[in-house]
């Protein structure tokens, strides 16, 4: 009968480290919770618990809360250690009175107080997606959950408005008392077939070469499985699940690891679980040596265990290690190879004090009844299925007399909230659904100039950079931005300038120090206008586009219905690109347009319309836009033909070459010889090759003269027409051909990384500088015939770790090899363009001389 009842316990007892951990159910104290402001009493932080209408119904800060600014949050401190997989939000309801809520927020936490850590999660995402309105609970579990004492709720909004939060933590307290581990950062194993990374990415200490302070994937619950190529976790890479380490880069022949905890405690068991994959020279480790360190001084005394090791079942598995009930604050443990590659994907402990993560007894805040429904997670972060039962009669007594409780609550919970059960069953599992179906269309890309300012590190023991855990950045390239060239037609004396930022719809004042050189504009001293393909052509300086928005546009309205829709080009999030045929443009086109083609006949042109339903920021920078292309003047610029803004939709007229994009145009194409002529390919010649890239080196040298800064040049956004004519447009981002070429980060950005500055990836930087770096790779591209992607033989995160070996420069960074077709003058210029220093760069006007001397 006991052991039966004990069964029974096992199988039906819920995911018992869900509960609520007391905001809404008042265990948690009023001087328990914080805020970094209040708007007044009535909205304090005691105010902001789910489910409860006090005061003036949540916590609401002092401010607006406004983009780029995470300074408002509320706190909530724990008292102890607790394992928190799972949060919940709310508005400010207020009986029907409050229509404040928070869209977004990001979670920091902290163990001890002192550091603060973002989460994020197994994708690197920070923000999260919070609620609709101010009524609903919007349920978002942690994964990873983290282990934390104090937790701070930080509202996250794209534009200027009021928030109002309350909130709620759902977990169980940590028993397991560990607070951090210290480990060798783990390696990489090349197969054949792909690169396998067993870094441990959600560690959340500091990661150099060791891992330090901080805990991850060896404290998160998750059981790598028996082909380490293969993961738990929704794309990620092979590896993810373990942390590895390959024993020529441990000559000691052994891999160390310390574990710290909250006080001194009295071991029983540690369990590992290794993967035994010994096909691929994987195996469990031959021995494990342990020291314990009592107070502050290591004992002399070590223990030693050496399990047998299978080699006929491949099969990953817990290696049980007996600590003799040794009393220790922290644990060293050495872990000597048995092949060339030792994985980890777990370690646990047990102790008098935590025989499990979680106890078969709800903690004294919470109720297991009210455990949020619709989950399907785990219980706990440590919950080894290979535990044993105790077989003692105290702990068999403890057991039964547990399982008659659970029996007897939940019959009297069926029997008495069945159907109000169901209820809240079906309402919480169709809100779950609708926010998995809804989270991918939730956080949208900003702009085309990449604001990364929502995840700048504020903090130096902060780890929410996007890539932290794989480049410490340094004071490096943090130069001063200085004042633009003001563009010819509008040159004046120096003073000090208004920028209108677009984002915040604020003034602000920059101060003018006007030096030689190219200047540097740094992201707050950049206009970002959102195009209607989710990119804008160019990013210019604030002070710029002030003085063009008072010159009236220089082109005139064109008749819609002398359009006629060829084919649809790209779409973004405000609008789309069209192929049109326009029919009489040449009548309301200047002497310095010139087409050849009769004017009888249509004229190909490409149409940006916006959509209907766009919101007033995007219609805003839709006109800023047509006045901004409205000025650039040169033969190797797309030009802005004409406008319909007296109706909408609104759209803008530009060129379009008849030979589409370069991209395509050259890989339909061969280089001139013997193969081409046995194929009977189309071909270009190396001469038309060069002349190509020199045209686009003239454009370039265009805008870098008016201080403009593409931000994303590559064959995709350039256009060919007759005799190998190119013109540098913009929309490259809004088609689906070229998804491919565009790396999301954390949700919140979309970068074509692989012709991006090392700079513009790690600190955000975009200058002139950067798109010299992006013509080395359009130029790679042209003399390869655009038939493979830069770094083609690289992942996208490897190809972000190449950029940390340009930062480090320690002469380990991969360059883009030379093309067959490609000269040594010619190489010498990509490389030129692609070295460290930003200053060392060639200007655009010596490139642009460069290329027209190999020409002639």
């Amino acid at each position: 009968i006991f052991i039966c009842i004990l069964l029974l316990l096992k199988c039906c007892v819920p995911d018992v480290c869900r509960y609520p951990l007391g905001m809404s159910g008042g265990q948690i104290r009023d001087e328990d919770i914080s805020a970094s402001s209040q708007w007044s009493e009535s909205t304090a932080a005691r105010h902001g618990r789910l489910d409860c209408e006090e005061g003036d119904g949540a916590w609401c800060p002092e401010t607006t809360v406004e983009p780029d600014n995470l300074k408002e949050f509320i706190q909530i401190d724990l008292n102890l250690l607790h394992f928190i997989t799972l949060v919940g939000t709310q508005g400010r309801h207020a009986g029907g009175m409050g229509n404040e809520f928070a869209q977004m927020y990001m979670i920091k936490y902290s163990r001890d107080g002192s550091r603060w850590i973002s989460w994020r999660n197994r994708q690197g995402k920070q923000v999260i997606e919070g609620n609709r309105n101010t009524y609903d609970t919007v349920l978002r579990d942690l994964d990873p959950p983290i282990i934390a004492r104090f937790v701070r709720f930080m509202p996250v909004t794209d534009h200027s408005m009021n928030v109002c939060m309350r909130v709620e933590l759902y977990g169980c307290k940590w028993l397991d008392g560990l607070v951090s581990y210290n480990a060798p950062a783990g390696e990489q194993m090349k197969l054949p077939a792909f690169p396998v990374f067993f870094n441990d990415s959600v560690y959340d200490g500091a990661i150099t070469h060791m891992m330090t302070e901080g805990l991850g994937q060896l404290s998160d619950g998750v059981m790598g499985l028996d082909d380490f190529t293969q993961s738990h976790v929704y794309q990620a890479w092979p590896g993810y699940d373990y942390v590895g380490w390959n024993n020529e880069s441990f000559p000691s022949g052994f891999v160390e690891i310390m574990f710290e905890f909250d006080r001194p405690r009295n071991f029983t068991t540690m369990k590992v679980h290794c993967n035994n994959m010994f096909s691929q020279h994987i195996k469990i480790f031959r021995q494990v040596v342990c020291y314990f360190r009592s107070d502050s001084d290591w004992e002399s005394t070590l223990l030693s265990f050496s399990p047998v090791v299978d080699e006929n079942d491949p099969s990953a598995r817990f290696i049980t290690v007996e600590l003799t009930n040794r009393m220790a604050n922290a644990i060293k443990c050495q872990f000597y190879f048995k092949d060339a590659w030792m994985l980890f994907s777990e370690i646990t402990f047990q102790s008098d004090r935590a025989m499990y993560n979680t106890t078969l007894v709800p903690p004294t805040i919470g109720s297991p009844t009210n455990t949020p429904p619709g989950s399907d997670y785990t219980t706990s972060s440590h919950d080894d299925p290979t535990h044993k039962i105790d077989d003692s009669n105290t702990r068999i007594l403890i057991g039964c007399l547990v399982a008659i409780i659970f029996i007897l609550l939940a019959i009297i919970i069926i029997i008495l909230w069945r159907q109000v059960w169901q209820k809240l069953m079906e309402k919480a599992s169709r809100r779950m659904l609708d926010d998995e179906l809804t989270a991918s269309l939730s956080i949208q890309t900003e702009v085309f100039g990449y604001n990364h300012s929502q995840s700048r590190v504020t903090n130096e023991q902060e780890s929410n950079a996007a890539y932290e855990r794989i480049f410490p950045l340094g004071p490096d390239y943090q130069e001063p931005s200085r004042l633009i060239n003001k563009l010819p037609e509008f040159a004046q004396s120096s003073e000090e300038p208004t920028s209108t930022s677009t984002a915040s719809s604020k003034s602000t004042t920059t101060t003018a120090l006007v030096q030689d050189g190219a200047p540097h504009y740094a992201e707050a001293d950049i206009v970002n206008l959102q195009g209607v393909t989710g990119s804008n052509t160019y990013a210019i300086p604030a002070v710029t586009l002030d003085l063009l928005s008072g010159k009236d546009v220089a082109v005139e309205e064109f008749p819609r219905k002398l359009l006629t829709f060829k084919e649809k080009l790209g779409e973004g999030q405000f609008g789309e690109v069209h192929l049109c045929e326009a029919e009489g443009m040449q009548e309301f086109l200047h002497e310095e347009y010139l087409f050849d083609i009769p004017e009888d006949q249509p004229v190909l042109v490409a149409v940006k319309m916006l959509r209907s339903d766009a919101n007033g920021n995007a219609r805003n920078d839709f006109l800023k836009e047509i006045k901004i292309m409205s000025r650039l003047k040169d033969p190797n610029i797309i030009r802005l033909l004409a406008v319909c803004i007296y109706s909408n939709p609104l759209c803008m007229i530009t060129e379009y070459m008849e030979n589409g994009d370069l991209n395509q145009f050259l890989s339909r194409h061969e280089p001139e010889g013997q193969l081409a002529l046995l194929s009977n390919t189309a071909t270009v010649s190396f001469s038309n090759l060069c002349y190509m890239a020199t045209q686009i080196a003239s454009g370039m040298k265009y805008l870098s003269s008016l201080n403009f800064v593409h931000r994303d040049l590559a064959t995709r956004n350039c256009l060919v027409g007759k005799n190998y004519t190119i013109k540098i447009a913009d929309f490259g981002m809004s088609r689906n051909l070229y998804s491919g070429d565009y790396y999301r980060i954390q949700g919140r950005a979309v970068l074509p990384i692989r012709w991006m500055s090392w700079e513009s990836i790690l600190l955000g930087k975009f200058t002139t500088a950067s798109d010299v770096w992006a013509f080395g790779v359009t130029l790679w591209e042209i003399l390869n015939f655009c038939k493979e992607q830069p770094y083609s033989q690289l992942t996208d995160e490897q190809v972000i770790e190449n950029t940390g070996e340009f930062f480090r420069d320690q002469k380990r960074q991969i360059y883009l090899p030379q093309p067959v077709l490609c000269s040594d003058s010619l190489y010498k210029i990509m490389l030129s363009c692609w070295r460290r220093n930003a200053k060392e760069r060639p200007s655009f006007q010596e490139i642009h001389r460069r290329l027209s001397d190999l020409e002639s």
